[in-house]
């Protein structure tokens, strides 16, 4: 895993590092979206309408860790369940396990009050991302096309499956970083969990955590946090 982000949209050619850029977590902070009760049921139900012969210990086995992972990696969950199957002498091709784990996680999106209001702050400060942990490829996307959001506003995706590193880890913050083109430290990251978002600060960044404001308030603390960097006579953001 080189940290590098396979998962960049609009990637930008910014490289002056003063410049700040706004991250947004995803799930809890910008949209909803229901996981499965039982992720293991659910992976097995799909398992099944495939015509996988499911064993009967799957439960046991999907709880189990089977792929050998640095600390702060990300392990795709085709992976994880590809290997889970093979340690229960069950061979999948790799395809099924994608169009399984795919249709597990497929639920309906709710995009959160103030989501839409806070991402176009964001855009107006500068430039624009989401760094999301999740382990199912496609899932990021797949949220952000179904939700009121504008994609168009985002500059870069990057989520910990495409990236290899899972927030707190500070290569999971470079990578989006880097595809935003800002310093790391240049990074405003927004989101709902202390313990994963508020990681940023360790790698000299700024978190705005829903514990301590809502969304509804990301847009005066932008300004605020914007007033309080900008030099004297300085003018709107040199690359927005």
């Amino acid at each position: 895993m080189d940290g590098s982000p396979t998962t960049a949209v609009f990637k930008s050619t910014c490289t002056n590092p003063s410049v700040v850029a706004v991250t947004f977590d995803l799930f809890g902070t910008l949209v909803r979206v229901d996981p499965p009760s039982s992720p293991a049921s659910a992976v097995g139900r799909e398992l099944a309408e495939r015509g996988v012969s499911v064993p009967e210990n799957w439960s046991q086995a999907y709880a189990e860790p089977h792929v050998d992972a640095p600390d702060g990696a990300e392990v795709p969950l085709p992976d994880h369940v590809g290997a889970a199957l093979e340690s229960c002498g069950v061979g999948v091709p790799e395809h099924t396990v994608d169009a399984a784990v795919a249709a597990a996680f497929d639920a309906p999106v709710e995009t959160r009050p103030n989501a839409v209001e806070a991402v176009a702050a964001a855009a107006d400060a500068g430039r624009v991302g989401v760094l999301s942990n999740c382990s199912v490829p496609g899932l990021v996307e797949r949220a952000l096309n179904r939700s009121d959001l504008d994609r168009r506003l985002f500059d870069a995706v990057v989520a910990s499956v495409d990236c290899g590193w899972r927030k707190p880890d500070r290569r999971a913050f470079e990578a989006v970083a880097d595809a935003l083109g800002v310093g790391v430290d240049a990074l405003v990251h927004v989101g709902d969990d202390p313990r994963t978002d508020g990681g940023i600060e360790a790698c000299g960044g700024t978190a705005i955590l829903l514990d301590d404001a809502s969304l509804s308030a990301v847009p005066e603390r932008l300004d605020a946090d914007a007033e309080a960097t900008k030099p004297d006579g300085a003018g709107g953001s040199p690359c927005r």
